[in-house]
């Protein structure tokens, strides 16, 4: 694998490359959010799918993780990231561009969607564990957190204006219009990286070992770290019910609650809008209350919010959904920053593209499942009974969280934790 020369690396981020790249993170989250609403938008009115039908485009955007996630951190920490976040961000816009112009020539098929969600899922998994391993190259391990906020508030930023604005685009440019702009959203990405000066720092080839070897070694560490493997158990049990939310959600709303695609883009925005403020306070609490006690207290309107999305109708009821979804959003993002911040500074330098992948692959790894019990549970039962049945597993998946090594602890630790292999 590489190691770095750290005679190039400089003291702090410029402002210039720290724009570029939170510049970058935005237009990224603008596309996946386009994304998360608009191909099931695009399923259910245009290509008339199924419950199911729509459950498979979330497997078929996770299924890479669990197929490919482990290796593609060994490889992140043999290269250097900046070309594969490019390439990854212009092979998407390729694929989604595919999309309109066959709708255009009236020869769009639900197996070219499902297609062009595969692809686009296996670059995305290049793109996640190299972007997450690119950070700590470019800022000092004391400036993390604050990286890691300001990243996550331009995400969140994204996050509120992506479900608005393809809600929109569905309604008034028809579902391929919106993944148009989504294959768009990608090309300024690729721009926006492109544009960033400062080079990443130089890598010295050292001895190369097999990848399954340095997979191995990712897998003991993570094993190795009670903390590290309590934020995996409780991120991996989120991700499969999230998912179970997330393949029903667009449809409740959709079918059940006879929302129009602009209503249902304005109601995501409206609960996301939990994400930003989460984002821009992060920090602060962290310091205020402690990152370890912070952690465990945003568990609590965590478990709060995602109950109140099955109770949402119509009239006054219809704001529970946007309610839910601000305190669920408002705490993950919390939870998120302090994490990863937490994670990319005590994790040796040779092992982070490792860990971050195998962070992901357990995570993602379990979406496909999670997708597929969601299409399978809103055929037989129903969506809303789906959506309480998801509620309940998130409100369980915080009690590892509220229970674990956390509970000692008013601040997580500022050291590298036990130590793990960082064989070059």
């Amino acid at each position: 694998m590489f190691l770095r020369d750290t005679r190039t690396r400089s003291a702090c981020v410029s402002g210039e490359e720290e724009r570029f790249s939170l510049t970058h993170a935005s237009s990224r989250q603008l596309g996946n959010r386009i994304d998360f609403l608009a191909l099931p938008l695009l399923a259910a009115t245009t290509l008339h799918a199924s419950a199911f039908d729509v459950s498979m485009l979330r497997i078929l955007q996770t299924l890479a993780y669990l197929l490919l996630g482990l290796q593609v951190g060994a490889w992140c920490d043999r290269m250097r990231n900046r070309p594969i976040l490019i390439v990854a961000d212009l092979g998407r816009a390729v694929a989604y561009a595919t999309v309109p112009i066959a709708a255009a020539f009236n020869a769009l098929t639900l197996w070219q969607v499902y297609i062009v969600v595969a692809v686009a899922g296996v670059l995305g998994v290049f793109f996640e564990v190299a972007h997450q391993t690119y950070l700590p190259r470019l800022v000092e391990r004391e400036d993390l957190t604050e990286g890691n906020a300001r990243l996550q508030a331009n995400i969140s930023v994204a996050a509120v204006a992506g479900p608005s604005a393809a809600g929109f685009l569905v309604q008034f440019f028809s579902a391929p219009g919106a993944v148009a702009a989504n294959a768009v959203s990608f090309l300024w990405s690729a721009s926006w990286l492109k544009g960033i000066r400062t080079r990443e720092p130089r890598l010295v080839r050292a001895a190369r070992v097999p990848v399954r070897r340095d997979i191995a070694d990712g897998l003991r560490y993570l094993r190795r770290q009670p903390i590290l493997s309590t934020f995996a158990i409780t991120a991996t049990l989120v991700s499969l019910f999230q998912s179970m939310q997330i393949v029903v959600g667009v449809l409740f709303l959709l079918r059940d609650v006879g929302l129009s695609p602009g209503a249902i883009g304005l109601v995501s925005t409206t609960g996301l809008v939990g994400a930003v403020l989460g984002a821009l306070s992060a920090r602060r609490l962290g310091t205020w209350a402690g990152e370890a006690r912070m952690i465990r207290l945003a568990a609590l309107p965590f478990a709060s919010g995602y109950p109140m999305l099955p109770l949402t109708g119509s009239g006054w009821q219809l704001v529970w959904y946007p309610l839910g979804t601000f305190l669920a959003s408002f705490a993950i993002t919390v939870m998120n920053v302090l994490q990863v911040s937490f994670q990319q500074a005590t994790t040796p330098e040779g092992l982070r593209g490792r860990l971050n992948a195998t962070m992901k692959f357990l995570i993602f790894g379990v979406a496909p499942l999670g997708s597929l019990l969601g299409g399978v549970l809103a055929t037989s039962t129903g969506l809303r009974t789906t959506l309480w049945i998801a509620a309940a597993g998130l409100m369980f998946s915080m009690v590892f969280l509220v229970f674990s090594p956390l509970r000692r602890m008013r601040d997580l630790p500022a050291g590298r934790l036990v130590s793990g292999s960082t064989r070059p």
